[in-house]
């Protein structure tokens, strides 16, 4: 049995707890066979504008064939997610019985009706119905636009659709729709006569048809993602570029490598400089340097805003985790790469569970550098996501929800989405800080601070702050930009991602270039004799998110035809989220390599 989250079967809420349906609705897709003859059930989903693929609606909000009592299917967590809404259809589909020309219905449509139509078919609606977990999309209607003067405008509506289904033995292959030898009825301005249509009183009297016809594929049911893989009712767009991608790693790896050089070689001289006439410890070191040497006594001096800082910390380790598990269980073919439902219902399981991971980081930390208020850090850590999360969610949904739209959740599936996080992330960041607070050593800090800080000299332009997170944002963004674009086409549009060997190289590389990245600005911030390295590192590799989201503006303008207030608020309110994201894993990243640098080139100086 499956279990619904719009619709939860009594069973499943009286013998399955939260953890249970989370867990057991995150994939589906098994075989199922047919007998000759069985019915084979087709359900409608939604429909939406063709360039605005977060914009969607019920595919019965459309003066179309409907039964008189509309019976919906039990949905997972991410086909909800997804905007899936599917209902039992008037199709009548029997498993390998071919029908030719069958009729559906016969519809009055008022004036109105005929103007919704005809609105929705300017705006080139498309509908996607689902057949075995099959996804079948076509367009509604028929729009031709020709000429100058005269200008002709021509809109028609599909009253016909003809089903080809494929199978093999007992299991149903694939699916999809045509119209090719169909003449589409004509919507003209005003309700008038139409050839081969019923006009009268102001209405227009149409009649839907169907046939289906059955073809032998030799194909087994459990390659059939190949036979979906290759066809697209969309325009293919997406191409893979090697060339750009083998070139951005290159790029990549020569920028690491002459980083990890010129700074050796750089070390190597600091050393040789700094140890000639010490003789002691590192606190006996001769005042008169300069540079790095110099600041031995307050590098180690902690940072304002101690609790925000671990809360980051926490959080960005969270979220390498939980990036670093949905990229393996995508390697290990865990999803279906035709619905993103189950890469999100796995993204919120996996964002429940990390949540320890958080709590740990941040309550490790925050007792390491003598914070005393670990509740609040436990508290601020919790919320230093979610909060945002839930307030972007919040205006997101409150859009769907006033234009009708099926991306607007239901009160099941935020009731069930709120109690996973009231119910598992919350307490698994409190258990997670509790035991990173009980398990936390000393800092471990190979010079000791003094209580009066150094006055810090002025610093060129090149080294504030504002300049460093450019460079430390710019770098890692180029590492990423190529893959970016396949990202965005995935997520925002019709494209489906499957080099998921390419993304774990790409998002290691883009780890690697933040971490040297940001151990090099910081080198450069000690040796200005500038001991305030500590959010500084965070800010630095962090800015990526920025350039990020400025990127998503010019994918807004520039590579997509998304409009109005449903897709742009949805598009902008998680690209920010997005930016949050990134911002909160290198800014993680780039702090733990410019501390174990920090500690590495102090405990050198000292221990020779």
């Amino acid at each position: 049995m499956r279990c619904g989250i719009g619709h939860l079967p009594g069973g499943c809420q009286r013998t399955m707890g939260l953890h249970c349906v989370l867990i057991l609705c995150l994939f589906s897709g098994w075989a199922v066979g047919y007998k000759q003859g069985e019915n084979v059930t087709l359900y409608v989903n939604k429909v939406g504008p063709y360039h605005n693929p977060q914009e969607t609606y019920h595919y019965y909000t459309l003066p179309v064939c409907r039964p008189e009592k509309v019976h919906h299917k039990s949905l997972s967590l991410g086909e909800v997610l997804d905007g899936d809404r599917m209902a039992e259809s008037l199709y009548y589909i029997r498993f390998r019985e071919n029908v030719e020309k069958k009729p559906l219905c016969t519809l009055t449509l008022s004036e109105i009706q005929v103007d919704e139509l005809r609105e929705a078919i300017e705006e080139l609606f498309y509908f996607e119905f689902v057949l075995d977990d099959i996804p079948i999309l076509g367009f509604v209607g028929y729009i031709e636009e020709s000429g100058f003067l005269p200008h002709s405008h021509k809109v028609g509506l599909w009253t016909h659709l003809d089903f080809n289904i494929e199978y093999n033995g007992d299991t149903v292959i694939f699916a999809n729709v045509s119209v090719k030898d169909v003449k589409p009825v004509p919507l003209e301005e005003g309700v008038g006569s139409v050839g081969g249509v019923g006009v009268g009183g102001g209405s227009l009297v149409v009649t839907h048809t169907y046939s289906v016809r059955w073809f032998e594929s030799p194909l087994p049911h459990s390659r059939r993602a190949e036979r979906l893989r290759d066809y697209s009712f969309f325009p293919k767009t997406l191409e893979i570029h090697w060339l750009s991608i083998i070139n951005s790693l290159v790029l990549v790896v020569l920028l690491l490598g002459f980083v990890i050089i010129i700074l050796m070689r750089v070390l190597k001289n600091d050393f040789a400089r700094y140890n000639v006439e010490e003789e002691g410890g590192c606190d006996d070191l001769d005042q008169g340097d300069n540079g790095w040497k110099i600041i031995h006594t307050d590098v180690f001096r902690f940072p304002p805003y101690k609790s925000l800082l671990c809360a980051v910390l926490g959080v960005g380790a969270q979220f390498l985790t939980l990036a670093t598990g949905i990229i393996l269980m995508a390697l290990l073919g865990m999803f279906n790469v035709h619905r993103h439902g189950a890469i999100n219902s796995a993204a919120i399981v996996l964002y429940a569970l990390t949540s320890c991971v958080s709590g740990y980081v941040s309550c490790s930390f925050y007792t390491q550098i003598n914070g005393q208020r670990w509740v609040w850090n436990i508290i601020l850590t919790s919320s230093l996501f979610s909060a945002p999360l839930f307030l972007t969610w919040s205006v997101v949904n409150s859009i769907h929800w006033w234009s009708g739209s099926t991306q607007a959740l239901p009160a099941t599936t935020v009731l069930l989405i709120l109690g996973a996080w009231v119910l598992v992330g919350f307490p698994l960041t409190v258990i997670g800080g509790i035991v990173g607070k009980n398990r936390a050593g000393s800092f471990q800090a190979p010079c000791r601070t003094r209580n009066i800080a150094r006055q810090i000299p002025t610093q060129p332009w090149y080294k504030h702050t504002a300049v460093h997170m450019a460079i430390g944002g710019f770098l890692p963004f180029s590492a990423i930009s190529v893959e970016l674009y396949y990202i965005f086409a995935t997520v925002w549009g019709r494209e489906h991602y499957t080099l998921y060997g390419i993304l774990l190289c790409v998002f290691a590389i883009l780890l690697s270039v933040g971490a040297c990245i940001s151990v090099a600005l910081t080198y450069f911030l000690l040796s200005g004799e500038d001991h305030r390295w500590w959010w500084r590192s965070v800010l630095s590799t962090g800015s990526t998110g920025l350039f990020i989201f400025v990127y998503s503006v010019f994918y807004y303008r520039n590579r997509s035809s998304m409009s109005g207030l449903v897709q742009s608020t949805e598009f902008f309110g998680y690209s920010l989220l997005t930016a949050l994201v990134f911002s909160l894993m290198l800014g993680s990243v780039s702090f733990w390599a410019s501390l174990a640098f920090i500690r590495y080139i102090y405990r050198s100086l000292k221990m020779d």
